[in-house]
């Protein structure tokens, strides 16, 4: 007779085995209506699912982050089937749930068009009309082998043949098609309310290039039509700030085959990029880093013994030179280990806090790249603080403070917080471990901030926090991070002379806050839609002369500004001043400097903002004091211009 402990405490008896669906109509109509999944003992299961012993139970609907992904999930499948209905011989391959989605790749000769997802999408809503019962189904290794060769699917057997031999597998049917899945997925097909056929791109079969090239499509699923129209609205807005659009038309940087994954920054992008990098220096030192610079190239035994070969050896970029094997850092951890190990440091040296812009290298899938946000070159606001067990703390609240404020300055207040713990595959001792998150999680209370576990997710040498940021239209983007680490330091001979005297191995904290600054600068010109705050734009502003005669004064104007620190251009050509103001309002310049007769007789500026306010009429000292006020301000508050 099994008893089923509910998420509020209660708990309910039964006769005999009972399933999630029978629990949920137990409670009431509504429920067992809702309900799309449920979790047994931590572990997500159909509504078929048979309960024969006591468990805790908590049952999933449409309201809950795990039934969006039931849901996502059953519409890949969904999707799939209408596919192979529509286009006979087109084979499966894998279809996971993503971010906001899901894909499936196919393999096929037939190239999807726009047209056909339409025609796919009509078959779904079909499919969804027939509220098809979802069964799963569990047979051997070998079974599954001979099910998916008789239906032609080559893949779902390569896929299963490199699987254990011995192994019950699931699969999942709807109606006459089927496919092999975990699961779990919603009941039935007519669960599946609310979805949309995105795009097509080509990927390769498990992602190697070597091998064939597919077709995906992607789609997306909600809970309601009002879910999926935010969405959709969400996207369109997403696509006008894409930051390889933008940056074509502001001429920011660009990318090309002969290096791919590389940025060939361009000078108004590369200014940003400086700015970035100036502000970043200038704030570290404040907060009492001390800036190094390491080597780009490193001995791999090196590697090997931190322990990065092991975990990230084949993203790495290999040469060899004089019979040894080196390889282009990855990182820049060990090497600020070797930076501590010169001299035998004290107790009193410590919290000893190195920060280096470091440019790392690793070999992501050609796939993966996308514009500056995901790339094989790019540079970390990167910092080691070597402490004491009992600095860990105190070090970690002081970063928090600094990080929230660096963040304000661009902008970003609405911060996530995550503490990503100890994944199957680490370095150290569980008592390690067990110190080291607990660390993270009290000065995270201390704080007062609210934050969610990630089980498994942590770094190999250790726990972290992970900083997420939201931007304007509601996207989340991963940035900043802290992790201890009691492995490393010891692991390349990290020493310092207790109080006592005694030789310590000290605590190693890697911190970054911006993380690489090739996706950071992509986040903010989409976050900003390339409308950057005064201290970020490239051209900070552009002095306009209505005609030739009045070049020498917008000269002398952009000299005396330009001697005053800011970043200022005159646009003396001989065209209309209406094109002029145009033109640089498309390129975002934040403020028009118009100067004609009246300005030059009264020494003054016709001050117009990239928005198209007339903002009046200023001498230099007057507009000086009000761009600096506007630069000092940052992306804190953000002039409306």
């Amino acid at each position: 007779m099994p008893i089923i402990t509910l998420p509020d405490g209660s708990q309910r008896p039964f006769d005999s085995s009972v399933s999630v669906h029978d629990v949920a109509a137990d409670i009431g109509p509504g429920l067992a209506k809702a309900a799309l999944g449920g979790v047994v003992d931590g572990t997500a299961v159909d509504t078929s699912f048979m309960i024969t012993e006591d468990v805790s139970l908590a049952i999933i609907t449409d309201r809950d982050d795990a039934g969006l992904e039931l849901i996502r999930h059953s519409s890949a499948h969904l999707m799939a089937m209408a596919t192979q209905e529509i286009f006979p011989g087109v084979q499966v391959t894998i279809g996971p749930v993503i971010e906001d989605g899901f894909f499936y790749d196919f393999a096929t000769g037939h190239t999807f068009t726009p047209d056909d997802l339409d025609k796919i999408e009509k078959r779904m809503e079909e499919l969804v009309a027939d509220d098809l019962p979802i069964e799963r189904i569990v047979a051997s290794r070998d079974k599954a082998i001979e099910l998916f060769r008789n239906m032609g699917e080559r893949y779902k057997v390569q896929i299963i043949e490199d699987l254990p031999a011995g192994e019950e597998l699931s699969i999942y049917s709807q109606g006459s098609w089927m496919d092999l899945c975990r699961g779990p997925h919603v009941p039935s097909t007519g669960k599946l309310k609310a979805f949309k056929l995105t795009k097509v791109a080509g990927s390769y079969w498990r992602g190697d290039s070597d091998n064939e090239m597919l077709q995906r499509i992607y789609g997306t699923s909600w809970a309601n039509k009002k879910q999926l129209k935010q969405y959709l609205r969400r996207i369109e807005e997403a696509e006008k700030r894409d930051h390889r659009k933008i940056s074509k038309k502001l001429d920011l940087f660009h990318l090309q085959e002969e290096a791919p994954g590389m940025v060939f920054w361009h000078p108004a992008g590369w200014t940003i990029y400086q700015v970035i990098e100036q502000y970043m220096r200038n704030a570290q030192l404040a907060q009492g880093y001390r800036e190094i610079k390491t080597p780009q190239i490193v001995v791999m035994s090196l590697w090997e013994k931190s322990g990065h070969a092991d975990k990230f050896g084949d993203d790495m970029f290999m040469l060899e030179a004089d019979d040894r094997e080196y390889a282009v850092k990855p990182m820049n951890c060990p090497c600020h280990v070797q930076v501590f190990n010169q001299g035998l440091r004290s107790y009193r040296d410590l919290p000893l806090r190195l920060a280096e812009f470091g440019s790392c290298h690793r070999n992501e899938p050609s796939g993966s790249l996308h514009g500056i946000m995901r790339v094989r070159g790019f540079t970390q606001d990167d910092a080691h603080i070597f402490c004491t067990e009992e600095q860990i703390q105190p070090e970690v609240s002081t970063f928090i403070d600094f990080l929230h404020q660096v963040y304000a300055d661009f902008g970003f207040t609405d911060v996530i917080y995550r503490l990503s713990t100890r994944p199957e595959k680490r370095v150290g001792t569980d008592a390690d471990w067990d110190r080291a998150e607990k660390a993270l999680a009290q000065a995270l209370d201390a704080q007062e901030l609210p934050w969610q576990e990630l089980p498994g997710e942590g770094a190999f040498y250790g726990p972290k926090i992970e900083f997420s940021l939201k931007d304007c239209i509601g996207r989340v983007w991963q940035l900043g991070t802290i992790q201890v680490d009691f492995s490393m330091p010891g692991r390349l001979d990290a020493q310092y002379v207790a109080e006592d005297g005694s030789r310590q191995v000290p605590v190693m904290l890697h911190r970054a806050i911006l993380g690489s600054f090739e996706r950071f600068i992509g986040i903010l010109i989409e976050n900003y839609e390339g409308v950057f705050p005064s201290w970020l734009a490239p051209q900070q502003a552009v002095v306009l002369n209505i005609t030739d005669k009045h070049a020498p004064y917008a000269k002398k104007v952009e000299d005396s500004l330009k001697n005053k620190g800011f970043r200022v251009v005159s646009d003396l050509r001989n065209e209309k001043i209406g094109f002029k103001i145009r033109e640089h309002t498309i390129q975002r310049v934040p403020y028009l400097l118009v100067v004609g007769d009246k300005e030059v007789e009264s020494q003054t500026v016709a001050v117009r903002a990239r928005r198209g306010e007339d903002l009046g009429s200023m001498d230099l000292d007057a507009f000086s004091v009000f761009l600096a006020g506007d630069v000092a301000r940052r992306g804190r508050l953000v002039v409306e211009n």
